[in-house]
């Protein structure tokens, strides 16, 4: 399994790729198109993001691989936008998730391109995957 590290070596290598925001947008939609699909029961409003213009539900469960996260959003650009967060956290443990700083959103110049509603609701996508790492370790200890 990749550290947090790779995955963010990764991301960053991709998204240097692109010269334009339309592109890196484009890359954006096709990383939510990838997204597996999430499980209809979990499509609670107790797992729905509150902060977030569209809709984003976002589920972790706990195992000895780490958590894994299933997430799914109404719209194109935040289901991507949530996709590209998962890569980074999907399987890693609570310890990891709850300390780690997402500075690769800056790295890539996300956050500077989204409208303010949008930037609201990728830091409500950031907040609530950190809560899990922190509830699952706080389960752990």
């Amino acid at each position: 399994m990749s550290s947090m590290a790779d995955r963010e070596a990764d991301i960053l290598e991709e998204f240097e790729f692109f010269d334009d925001w339309m592109d890196k947008y484009e890359h954006l939609i096709a990383l939510g198109k990838e997204l597996p699909p999430m499980n209809p029961l979990h499509k609670t409003d107790d797992n729905k993001i509150k902060g977030c213009q569209s809709q984003v539900w976002l589920y972790a469960q706990t195992s000895d691989a780490g958590i894994q996260f299933e997430a799914d959003s109404d719209a194109i650009i935040t289901r991507g936008m949530v996709a590209l967060l998962l890569r980074i956290v999907q399987d890693q443990s609570p310890e990891e998730i709850a300390a780690y700083g997402f500075g690769f959103l800056d790295d890539i110049g996300l956050t500077a391109h989204l409208s303010p509603t949008r930037a609201n609701g990728l830091l409500s996508m950031v907040k609530q995957i950190r809560l899990y790492g922190v509830a699952f370790q706080a389960k752990r200890g």
